[in-house]
Protein backbone atom coordinates (compact mmCIF):
# COMPACT_ATOMS: atom_id res chain seq x y z
CA UNK A 1 0.00 0.00 0.00
CA UNK A 2 1.75 3.17 -1.18
CA UNK A 3 2.03 6.21 1.56
CA UNK A 4 -1.24 9.09 1.27
CA UNK A 5 -0.08 11.87 -1.01
CA UNK A 6 1.12 14.92 1.30
CA UNK A 7 -1.58 17.67 2.20
CA UNK A 8 -1.00 21.18 3.46
CA UNK A 9 -3.63 24.36 3.69
CA UNK A 10 -2.90 28.54 3.19
CA UNK A 11 -5.41 31.10 4.39
CA UNK A 12 -7.27 32.00 7.11
CA UNK A 13 -7.09 30.88 10.66
CA UNK A 14 -8.73 33.33 13.00
CA UNK A 15 -11.10 32.93 16.53
CA UNK A 16 -14.90 32.08 16.31
CA UNK A 17 -16.69 33.03 19.02
CA UNK A 18 -20.18 30.55 18.12
CA UNK A 19 -23.43 31.91 20.01
CA UNK A 20 -27.07 30.83 20.08
CA UNK A 21 -29.56 30.05 19.03
CA UNK A 22 -30.94 33.29 18.51
CA UNK A 23 -34.66 33.94 17.15
CA UNK A 24 -36.02 36.28 16.53
CA UNK A 25 -33.27 39.15 15.41
CA UNK A 26 -33.20 41.76 18.41
CA UNK A 27 -34.14 44.77 18.47
CA UNK A 28 -31.71 47.56 18.67
CA UNK A 29 -30.86 48.54 22.20
CA UNK A 30 -32.07 45.74 23.77
CA UNK A 31 -29.77 42.53 25.35
CA UNK A 32 -30.30 38.47 24.56
CA UNK A 33 -29.38 35.95 26.32
CA UNK A 34 -28.54 32.94 24.72
CA UNK A 35 -28.54 29.11 25.59
CA UNK A 36 -24.83 28.19 24.81
CA UNK A 37 -21.51 30.06 23.45
CA UNK A 38 -17.86 28.77 22.36
CA UNK A 39 -14.92 30.45 22.03
CA UNK A 40 -12.80 28.03 19.37
CA UNK A 41 -10.53 28.11 16.71
CA UNK A 42 -11.56 29.17 13.21
CA UNK A 43 -11.62 30.07 9.87
CA UNK A 44 -11.91 28.25 6.99
CA UNK A 45 -8.00 27.06 6.80
CA UNK A 46 -8.11 26.92 10.74
CA UNK A 47 -11.31 24.26 10.51
CA UNK A 48 -9.57 22.03 7.50
CA UNK A 49 -6.47 22.17 9.54
CA UNK A 50 -8.44 20.71 13.26
CA UNK A 51 -10.46 18.09 10.86
CA UNK A 52 -7.03 16.58 9.70
CA UNK A 53 -6.24 16.31 12.98
CA UNK A 54 -9.12 14.79 14.08
CA UNK A 55 -8.33 12.51 11.38
CA UNK A 56 -5.11 11.75 12.28
CA UNK A 57 -3.32 13.01 9.18
CA UNK A 58 -0.61 14.40 8.53
CA UNK A 59 -0.36 17.98 6.85
CA UNK A 60 1.27 21.66 7.11
CA UNK A 61 -0.41 25.16 7.26
CA UNK A 62 0.33 28.48 6.54
CA UNK A 63 -1.15 31.32 8.14
CA UNK A 64 -0.25 34.23 10.75
CA UNK A 65 -2.26 35.74 13.69
CA UNK A 66 -2.14 39.37 15.38
CA UNK A 67 0.18 40.24 18.18
CA UNK A 68 -2.15 40.34 20.91
CA UNK A 69 -3.58 37.48 23.55
CA UNK A 70 -6.24 35.81 21.14
CA UNK A 71 -2.97 35.29 18.55
CA UNK A 72 -0.70 33.90 21.50
CA UNK A 73 -4.21 31.30 21.66
CA UNK A 74 -4.52 30.42 18.26
CA UNK A 75 -1.44 29.41 17.50
CA UNK A 76 -0.94 26.78 20.99
CA UNK A 77 -4.20 25.80 19.76
CA UNK A 78 -2.66 24.35 16.71
CA UNK A 79 0.22 23.88 17.75
CA UNK A 80 2.72 22.08 16.41
CA UNK A 81 2.11 23.23 12.75
CA UNK A 82 1.95 26.96 13.93
CA UNK A 83 5.81 27.22 14.60
CA UNK A 84 6.60 28.82 11.18
CA UNK A 85 3.80 31.31 11.13
CA UNK A 86 4.18 35.49 10.89
CA UNK A 87 2.73 38.06 13.48
CA UNK A 88 0.96 40.43 12.37
CA UNK A 89 0.98 44.02 13.82
CA UNK A 90 -2.79 43.95 13.39
CA UNK A 91 -5.36 43.08 16.13
CA UNK A 92 -6.30 38.87 15.62
CA UNK A 93 -9.15 38.27 13.47
CA UNK A 94 -12.31 37.28 15.27
CA UNK A 95 -15.93 36.12 14.01
CA UNK A 96 -18.78 36.29 16.03
CA UNK A 97 -20.98 33.43 14.67
CA UNK A 98 -25.07 33.66 15.52
CA UNK A 99 -26.77 30.24 15.18
CA UNK A 100 -30.60 30.67 14.43
CA UNK A 101 -33.03 27.96 15.27
CA UNK A 102 -33.31 26.57 11.81
CA UNK A 103 -29.11 25.22 11.24
CA UNK A 104 -28.58 28.99 9.91
CA UNK A 105 -26.55 31.57 11.45
CA UNK A 106 -25.34 34.91 10.71
CA UNK A 107 -21.78 35.94 11.14
CA UNK A 108 -20.06 38.88 11.99
CA UNK A 109 -16.12 39.66 11.38
CA UNK A 110 -13.36 41.90 11.75
CA UNK A 111 -11.06 42.00 8.88
CA UNK A 112 -8.06 42.31 11.13
CA UNK A 113 -4.52 39.84 10.79
CA UNK A 114 -6.08 37.71 7.96
CA UNK A 115 -5.69 40.63 5.25
CA UNK A 116 -2.40 41.09 5.73
CA UNK A 117 -1.05 37.12 5.46
CA UNK A 118 1.35 37.44 1.85
CA UNK A 119 2.59 35.31 -0.61
CA UNK A 120 6.00 35.86 1.42
CA UNK A 121 4.54 34.71 4.52
CA UNK A 122 3.24 31.37 2.84
CA UNK A 123 6.18 30.52 0.36
CA UNK A 124 8.43 30.53 4.18
CA UNK A 125 5.38 28.82 5.98
CA UNK A 126 5.64 25.70 3.42
CA UNK A 127 8.36 23.11 3.63
CA UNK A 128 7.61 22.75 -0.82
CA UNK A 129 9.86 19.78 -1.27
CA UNK A 130 7.71 17.87 1.49
CA UNK A 131 4.98 18.83 -0.30
CA UNK A 132 5.96 17.38 -3.70
CA UNK A 133 3.65 15.43 -5.25
CA UNK A 134 0.82 16.18 -3.01
CA UNK A 135 -1.95 19.05 -2.55
CA UNK A 136 -2.14 22.87 -1.56
CA UNK A 137 -5.79 23.91 -0.37
CA UNK A 138 -5.69 27.63 -0.89
CA UNK A 139 -9.11 29.18 0.94
CA UNK A 140 -10.84 32.03 2.26
CA UNK A 141 -9.47 34.05 -0.92
CA UNK A 142 -11.76 37.52 -0.38
CA UNK A 143 -10.54 37.63 3.04
CA UNK A 144 -6.78 37.46 2.37
CA UNK A 145 -6.61 40.33 0.59
CA UNK A 146 -2.43 40.57 0.17
CA UNK A 147 -2.02 36.89 -0.18
CA UNK A 148 -4.84 36.97 -3.13
CA UNK A 149 -3.26 39.32 -4.83
CA UNK A 150 -0.47 37.27 -5.43
CA UNK A 151 -2.05 34.47 -6.56
CA UNK A 152 -0.48 34.13 -10.06
CA UNK A 153 3.11 33.86 -7.94
CA UNK A 154 1.89 31.18 -5.83
CA UNK A 155 0.38 29.01 -8.37
CA UNK A 156 3.51 29.18 -10.38
CA UNK A 157 5.31 28.38 -7.40
CA UNK A 158 3.08 25.17 -6.49
CA UNK A 159 3.51 24.49 -10.35
CA UNK A 160 7.61 24.18 -10.13
CA UNK A 161 7.48 22.24 -7.26
CA UNK A 162 4.74 19.47 -8.03
CA UNK A 163 2.04 20.43 -6.13
CA UNK A 164 -1.25 20.71 -7.37
CA UNK A 165 -4.10 23.07 -6.21
CA UNK A 166 -7.37 22.98 -4.39
CA UNK A 167 -9.05 26.25 -4.21
CA UNK A 168 -11.96 27.00 -2.03
CA UNK A 169 -13.07 31.27 -2.45
CA UNK A 170 -15.29 31.05 0.27
CA UNK A 171 -18.12 34.38 -0.47
CA UNK A 172 -16.71 38.02 -1.41
CA UNK A 173 -18.25 40.38 1.22
CA UNK A 174 -19.42 42.77 -2.06
CA UNK A 175 -21.53 39.66 -3.10
CA UNK A 176 -21.04 38.08 -6.57
CA UNK A 177 -19.90 41.18 -8.59
CA UNK A 178 -19.15 41.04 -12.15
CA UNK A 179 -16.04 41.81 -11.27
CA UNK A 180 -15.71 39.35 -8.71
CA UNK A 181 -16.56 36.78 -11.29
CA UNK A 182 -14.04 37.78 -13.38
CA UNK A 183 -11.35 37.82 -10.69
CA UNK A 184 -11.71 34.90 -9.42
CA UNK A 185 -12.43 32.71 -12.97
CA UNK A 186 -8.67 34.53 -13.75
CA UNK A 187 -7.75 32.09 -10.88
CA UNK A 188 -8.51 29.00 -12.47
CA UNK A 189 -6.21 28.05 -15.09
CA UNK A 190 -4.07 27.10 -12.23
CA UNK A 191 -6.02 25.24 -10.47
CA UNK A 192 -6.47 21.28 -10.17
CA UNK A 193 -9.41 21.46 -7.86
CA UNK A 194 -12.42 23.87 -7.47
CA UNK A 195 -14.80 23.45 -4.03
CA UNK A 196 -17.20 25.43 -3.90
CA UNK A 197 -20.97 25.68 -2.31
CA UNK A 198 -24.24 25.41 -4.31
CA UNK A 199 -24.04 29.96 -4.44
CA UNK A 200 -21.08 29.93 -5.19
CA UNK A 201 -20.96 27.30 -8.21
CA UNK A 202 -23.74 28.99 -9.68
CA UNK A 203 -22.32 32.19 -9.63
CA UNK A 204 -19.21 31.73 -10.89
CA UNK A 205 -20.30 29.07 -13.56
CA UNK A 206 -23.30 31.68 -14.64
CA UNK A 207 -25.63 28.38 -14.44
CA UNK A 208 -28.35 27.98 -12.90
CA UNK A 209 -28.09 24.58 -11.16
CA UNK A 210 -25.01 23.16 -8.77
CA UNK A 211 -25.17 20.11 -11.45
CA UNK A 212 -25.03 22.34 -14.51
CA UNK A 213 -21.60 24.32 -12.67
CA UNK A 214 -18.59 21.80 -12.67
CA UNK A 215 -18.91 21.32 -16.74
CA UNK A 216 -18.83 24.93 -17.08
CA UNK A 217 -15.65 25.28 -15.07
CA UNK A 218 -13.81 22.54 -16.02
CA UNK A 219 -12.65 23.80 -19.17
CA UNK A 220 -11.54 27.06 -17.48
CA UNK A 221 -9.05 24.89 -15.23
CA UNK A 222 -5.73 23.06 -15.41
CA UNK A 223 -5.66 19.56 -17.42
CA UNK A 224 -7.20 16.62 -15.52
CA UNK A 225 -8.95 18.85 -12.90
CA UNK A 226 -12.07 18.26 -10.77
CA UNK A 227 -15.09 20.25 -9.59
CA UNK A 228 -17.11 19.69 -6.43
CA UNK A 229 -20.31 21.17 -5.49
CA UNK A 230 -21.40 21.41 -2.15
CA UNK A 231 -25.38 21.14 -1.65
CA UNK A 232 -25.83 21.47 2.75
CA UNK A 233 -28.20 18.46 3.35
CA UNK A 234 -28.44 17.69 -0.41
CA UNK A 235 -25.16 15.99 -0.15
CA UNK A 236 -22.43 16.67 -3.14
CA UNK A 237 -21.63 16.56 -6.39
CA UNK A 238 -18.56 16.37 -9.00
CA UNK A 239 -16.97 16.04 -11.98
CA UNK A 240 -13.73 15.45 -13.44
CA UNK A 241 -12.45 16.52 -16.69
CA UNK A 242 -14.00 14.37 -19.58
CA UNK A 243 -15.75 12.20 -17.11
CA UNK A 244 -19.19 11.79 -15.93
CA UNK A 245 -21.50 13.87 -12.86
CA UNK A 246 -21.11 11.90 -9.41
CA UNK A 247 -23.61 12.31 -7.17
CA UNK A 248 -23.63 11.88 -3.40
CA UNK A 249 -26.80 12.40 -1.11
CA UNK A 250 -25.91 13.18 2.43
CA UNK A 251 -27.64 11.43 5.46
CA UNK A 252 -30.52 12.59 7.12
CA UNK A 253 -28.99 14.19 10.45
CA UNK A 254 -30.61 16.62 12.85
CA UNK A 255 -27.74 19.69 12.79
CA UNK A 256 -26.34 21.59 15.80
CA UNK A 257 -23.72 23.35 14.75
CA UNK A 258 -23.41 23.85 10.66
CA UNK A 259 -20.80 26.00 10.90
CA UNK A 260 -17.41 25.28 9.21
CA UNK A 261 -19.10 22.28 7.13
CA UNK A 262 -17.83 23.40 4.06
CA UNK A 263 -14.55 23.59 5.34
CA UNK A 264 -14.86 19.77 7.36
CA UNK A 265 -16.06 18.50 3.69
CA UNK A 266 -13.26 19.92 2.23
CA UNK A 267 -10.56 18.40 4.54
CA UNK A 268 -12.00 14.95 4.46
CA UNK A 269 -12.64 14.99 0.73
CA UNK A 270 -8.82 15.97 0.35
CA UNK A 271 -7.56 13.07 2.62
CA UNK A 272 -9.55 10.93 0.30
CA UNK A 273 -7.57 12.16 -2.40
CA UNK A 274 -4.58 11.56 -0.96
CA UNK A 275 -5.22 8.17 -0.71
CA UNK A 276 -5.80 7.85 -3.98
CA UNK A 277 -9.25 7.05 -3.67
CA UNK A 278 -11.94 7.69 -6.59
CA UNK A 279 -13.89 10.75 -7.19
CA UNK A 280 -17.50 8.96 -5.92
CA UNK A 281 -15.67 7.69 -2.62
CA UNK A 282 -13.97 11.19 -2.10
CA UNK A 283 -17.35 12.78 -2.16
CA UNK A 284 -18.72 10.15 0.11
CA UNK A 285 -15.99 10.74 2.66
CA UNK A 286 -16.48 14.81 2.29
CA UNK A 287 -20.45 13.97 3.09
CA UNK A 288 -19.54 11.69 5.88
CA UNK A 289 -17.16 13.39 8.04
CA UNK A 290 -19.23 16.77 7.44
CA UNK A 291 -22.78 15.41 8.71
CA UNK A 292 -21.15 14.01 10.91
CA UNK A 293 -19.31 16.67 12.66
CA UNK A 294 -22.30 19.01 12.46
CA UNK A 295 -24.72 16.44 14.32
CA UNK A 296 -22.35 15.95 17.23
CA UNK A 297 -21.76 18.02 20.16
CA UNK A 298 -19.07 18.50 21.20
CA UNK A 299 -17.81 17.68 17.36
CA UNK A 300 -16.83 14.37 16.30
CA UNK A 301 -15.40 13.50 12.74
CA UNK A 302 -16.96 9.77 12.19
CA UNK A 303 -12.96 8.26 12.51
CA UNK A 304 -11.32 6.71 15.41
CA UNK A 305 -8.89 9.36 16.33
CA UNK A 306 -8.42 11.96 19.17
CA UNK A 307 -10.82 15.14 19.20
CA UNK A 308 -9.21 17.97 17.87
CA UNK A 309 -7.93 20.98 20.67
CA UNK A 310 -8.71 24.58 20.00
CA UNK A 311 -12.54 24.51 21.52
CA UNK A 312 -13.69 26.19 25.34
CA UNK A 313 -17.22 26.45 26.07
CA UNK A 314 -18.09 29.05 28.14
Amino acid sequence: MTDPAPLAVAGNVNVDLVMGPVAPWPRPGTETVVEASELRCGGAAGNVALTWRALGRDFQIAASTGRDAFGDWLRAGLSPHSGAWPVSGLATTISVGLTHPDSERTFFTTRGHVADLSWPDVRDAIDWRRLGGGMLLVCGSFVTDRLAEDYDALLAHARDHRVRVALDTGWPAEGWTPATVARARAWLAGCDCLLLNEVEARALSRSRTPDEAPAELLPLMATGARVVVKCGAAGAVAQAAGGPLHRVAAPRVVAADTIGAGDIFNAAYLAAEADGLPLEACLAAGVHTASCAISTSPRRYGAEAPSPVGGVSA
